[in-house]
């Protein structure tokens, strides 16, 4: 009885228990509002106190171990074929010629002649000779007398060279023929006049002279040249000049030193009025010291000019001294570069100087000297892109005994015979005055493509003169724009020349100087074409059309230039 009680209340138990663990889970779902983030705090982090330890294994014998290849050689039917090397094409080069023959010909019986030939060794010698004539027969519309013209010359030079220095020696001869052919159209000229006028005028030039340089030297050189200028009424002018010059390196400065030995001496076998002659010599002594001084974007020239000159006519001698001064400073490389300088100068003037100016001036000239007291000038240069280049400037002047060409007054009224040509009011004679200007210049160059550039510039001039009304033929503003194309076959280029008004002095016959009346010389427009064809490294033909708008304008009172004027020809280069 016992037994079974204990057995029916272990089942008893054990019955209860498994009700326990099949009672379903009653917890009902809630919503669990969150009222802030979690923000840890230091506290809630702990520290690892403990590390790991790592055993030693220096004291540990690396096992060795080693390695054999077994090779079985295999046989291979590839071969590789050799690199060739590859050239870069290049265009054929146009040989050099170093002479050649040009001929031309052209309206207004305009025969043209160039030549230039030489031989030698460029290491060692050089001898060459340079011929050149163009003339003209005249046949401007309306002119009295003769209006042609020729120039001619030849030149020679021989050369040396060696490896510490080398010299030149060098010659030549010019003759240019003009005519007195602007009389004035204000007088009658009766035919008996005109038939006994011998109107042309003959300048000769001769000259010789030679230069030595060396190299490695304080002694960097020398020039020296004698030239005698004469014409066909029996002027004559001879002048001899010497020029060497020095270099001494100061640490890492120069200084250079040119010295000046000019001597010159002329005659005239008469004055305008009278029959007397008139002379003129001069001795001038210079030393130009010059001190150069390089930064990374300055460069700065110290000099100076300094002269003893003696009147050897009028036996008066002066001592001149005359800055030399010029700065430029690189502000952006290559793109703005400002400069700016302040010079003057003793200016030598001549007879041979005065004719190639104007050819139509009286042998009957006063020669005097000119005191360039001194020109200070600033502006700015440099690129405004890379094919596109600019030069700007602004400059003031001061001139003592300035050059003004002014024509003389006519000793005829068309019917008195005159004793030589230039005495019908158709020359121009020298007189000097002291003159300021101020001048303003600017210059664009642009490099379009390599075959095409273009440039322009423009000079504006103001003049202000001590004694006389104007500064008489004396052009305010000056430009000019060109223009140049060439390939491989053709070239052609056009240039345009614009020359503002002039003013004149003009006194009539029998008239006093003093109530002369002034003249203006109308501004003209030249344009002029160029171009040829190129047929091979050795023969090119080319044209040339000058005056292309056909202007009747002056270059001087009473002389008017030839209109439309075309020439053509060939050029032909060789090597002998």
């Amino acid at each position: 009885m016992r037994k079974l009680y204990i057995t029916s209340l272990i089942l008893l138990i054990t019955g209860f228990s498994f009700s326990q663990e099949t009672k379903k889970d009653t917890l009902k779902t809630e919503e669990i509002i969150v009222v802030k983030p979690y923000t840890p705090k230091i506290s809630d982090a702990f520290k690892i106190n403990s590390n790991p330890i790592i055993e030693d294994t220096s004291s540990i014998e690396k096992e060795k171990v080693s390695y054999s290849i077994f090779s079985i050689p295999v046989a291979s039917t590839f071969t590789p074929s050799k690199g060739k090397a590859k050239g870069i094409v290049r265009e054929p080069k146009d040989r050099l010629y170093q002479n050649y023959i040009s001929a031309g010909f052209g309206n207004f019986t305009s025969p043209l002649f160039e030549a230039y030939i030489h031989s030698g060794d460029a290491r060692y010698n050089d001898f060459g000779i340079f011929v050149n004539h163009y003339s003209s027969q005249g046949g401007i519309k309306d002119i009295l007398v003769n209006d042609n013209f020729s120039d001619t010359r030849i030149d020679a030079y021989y050369k040396l060279f060696d490896r510490d220095y080398n010299w030149q020696v060098n010659g030549g001869v010019q003759q240019r023929k003009y005519n007195y052919y602007g009389l004035s159209n204000e007088i009658i000229f009766e035919d008996t006049f005109i038939n006994s006028l011998d109107e042309s005028q003959v300048y000769k030039n001769m000259y010789i002279g030679g230069k030595i340089n060396f190299e490695d030297s304080f002694f960097k050189g020398a020039t020296a040249e004698i030239v005698n200028f004469s014409d066909n009424y029996k002027s004559n002018e001879i002048r001899l000049l010497l020029k060497p010059t020095f270099e001494f390196p100061i640490s890492t400065e120069l200084i250079n030193a040119e010295f000046l030995i000019d001597v010159i001496s002329g005659k005239f076998k008469q004055n305008y009025f009278t029959s007397e002659d008139l002379k003129h010599s001069f001795l001038n002594v210079g030393f130009f010291p010059n001190f150069e001084v390089l930064r990374e974007n300055l460069t700065v020239n110290l000099g100076a000019k300094l002269y003893y000159t003696n009147d050897l006519e009028n036996k008066t001698s002066n001592f001149y001294a005359y800055p030399n001064v010029t700065a430029s400073l690189k502000m952006v490389d290559e793109v703005l570069i400002l400069i700016a300088g302040i010079t003057g100068d003793l200016e030598q003037n001549t007879y041979n100087n005065f004719a190639t100016l104007n050819p139509f001036i009286s042998p009957t000239l006063n020669i005097l000297q000119t005191d360039k007291q001194y020109k200070a000038y600033a502006g700015a240069k440099g690129k405004l892109a890379s094919n596109i280049g600019y030069n700007f400037n602004v400059s003031h002047t001061y001139q003592k005994n300035k050059p003004l060409f002014i024509q003389n007054q006519t000793q005829t009224d068309g019917t008195i015979a005159v004793t030589n040509a230039y005495e019908a009011g158709n020359s121009f004679n020298v007189i000097y005055d002291d003159v300021k200007t101020l001048a303003v210049f600017g210059e664009i160059t642009i490099d379009i493509s390599k075959e095409f550039d273009f440039s322009a510039s423009l000079n504006y001039s103001n003049f202000t003169t001590k004694n006389e009304f104007e500064a008489w033929n004396l052009p305010k503003i000056t430009a000019t724009i060109s223009a140049d194309y060439q390939n491989k076959n053709w070239f052609a280029g056009a240039k345009l020349f614009y020359r503002g008004e002039t003013y004149g002095f003009v006194v009539p016959y029998t008239i006093l100087p003093e109530n002369g009346t002034v003249i203006q010389n109308q501004s003209y427009i030249d344009l002029n074409f160029n171009g040829g064809y190129i047929f091979s490294d050795r023969l090119t033909a080319f044209a040339k059309i000058n005056n292309a708008l056909g202007e009747k304008y002056h270059t001087f009172v009473n002389y008017q230039v030839q209109t439309l004027q075309i020439l053509a020809g060939i050029t032909y280069k060789f090597d002998l």
